[in-house]
This record gives structure tokens, sequence and C-alpha cells, in this order.
């Protein structure tokens, strides 16, 4: 596969399409009751992963959800009752760590999204989706398993699996797409 082939948008689709439909449903399923149940949810993810879930915060937001992005100055404290939900694909993110950590200490569910079953990441959540994707962990040489750069397969693959669930959710919490829609902001 070059960069020059005419079938590139159908080979980024597949590779989505075939790392989509190894997630596990009933994982998926997991990780969607345990967002209900939260009383705050505070997401986390670096570079492009980071944009992900900040447009899946967006939607917890629309569907009703208290949710807040680290970094923005109206992030809440975590404590017990609330879910820390974070991605790093490649697993070793020591931002991501440090804050799964944090959010540990103060007694909140921590839910990783990551590619890397085995890494640091993964032994600190309380519960783990895997998303089989390339990440910068494995984008070279004989590891290279897509034609689409460094993290992106996983970054895609994240959008997508944020969209289902939040199909999910919808139908969890009941919300109307009325109801979404009047908590869309106007101020743009």
């Amino acid at each position: 596969m070059t960069n020059a082939d005419p079938d590139m948008f159908a080979t980024a689709l597949q590779e989505l399409g075939a790392v989509l439909a190894r997630v596990d449903e009933a994982g998926i399923d997991t990780a969607c009751e345990t967002l209900v149940r939260a009383q705050k949810i505070v997401v986390y993810g670096c570079g492009r992963e980071a944009l992900q879930l900040k447009g899946f915060a967006m939607r917890l937001y629309h569907l009703g959800l208290d949710v807040s992005v680290v970094g923005d100055m109206n992030t809440p404290p975590l404590g017990p009752a609330d879910v820390f939900l974070v991605s790093s694909g490649p697993g070793e993110t020591t931002t991501v760590l440090t804050l799964m950590q944090v959010a540990r200490q103060a007694g909140a569910t921590v839910v990783l999204l990551t590619a890397e079953a085995g890494g640091s990441a993964a032994a600190l959540a309380d519960f783990t989706l895997l998303v089989p994707a390339q990440t910068m962990a494995r984008d070279q040489g004989a590891q290279k398993t897509s034609l689409l750069p460094m993290g992106s397969v996983f970054e895609g693959a994240l959008f997508l699996l944020f969209e289902v669930m939040v199909l999910k959710l919808k139908s969890l919490t009941g919300t109307s797409p009325d109801a979404m829609r009047a908590r869309h902001t106007n101020m743009e």
C-alpha cells in the first residue's frame, strides 16, 4: 500500500471497521453503565486523543450528564461516586498515569480506553476497554498495521466508538433528541 493508492479511503475505513469489530460489545455496555451511574464524569486524554474525548464530553453534556474535562477552569474534584474516563492508546502516557493515580486516591472509578492491555495504565484502571488499534507505540517496522500514520487508527476508532456509546447512553438515560438539542450551546 502506497500513499498514491486510489483506494486509501476504502483501506482506512476497512482498518477502522476491523478495529471496532474487535472491541468487546459487553465491555462497551459496561463502560456506558458505569458512566450513567456516575455522579460526576471527568475525562482526559493527550494530543489527538484529547480531541476525541472533548467531543465525547460535549455529547455527555448534551445527554444531561455532569461532565468536565481535565484542565478546564471549572473541573471539579473527583470523589467516590465519580468516574474518571481516560484514554492512553499506548498505555504508558506519564500524564495519564499520574492523573489515574490521583483519581484512584480520591476514590473515583477509573475507566481506561487503550490499545495496550498489558500497559501500565491498564494496571491502574478499575475497568479497561480495549480498542485494538495501531498507536504510536507500534507504528513502525513490522509492528505497523495501518496505512494511516502514528495513532490515527486508534483516534478514529475512538470517534466512532464514542458515537455508538452516545446512542447506548441515550437509550440508558431515556434522553430525547429534543432534550439533547436543548442543551446545545447557543454561543456559536
